[in-house]
């Protein structure tokens, strides 16, 4: 089991990457629609934070860190 949360908050890691890489290239873009996708990137990257944070904590609870 741990193993599995392990493989799977790196990957949630690597996806908040991904979403705020997303994001930055962004910024440069200065077409009509760049303020929206901004605000739905941004969305998108909290979103994943908070999945990245809860796998963490289920993580430590699974290790164990929490007793």
């Amino acid at each position: 089991m741990e193993t599995w949360l392990v493989y799977g908050v790196y990957v949630a890691i690597g996806a908040v990457f991904v979403v705020l890489a997303f994001g930055i290239v962004n910024l440069v873009r200065t077409d009509g629609q760049a303020r929206s996708r901004s605000n739905k990137l941004m969305r998108l990257r909290v979103l994943v934070q908070f999945i990245a944070i809860i796998m963490l904590c289920a993580l430590g609870f699974a290790a164990g860190a929490f007793r």
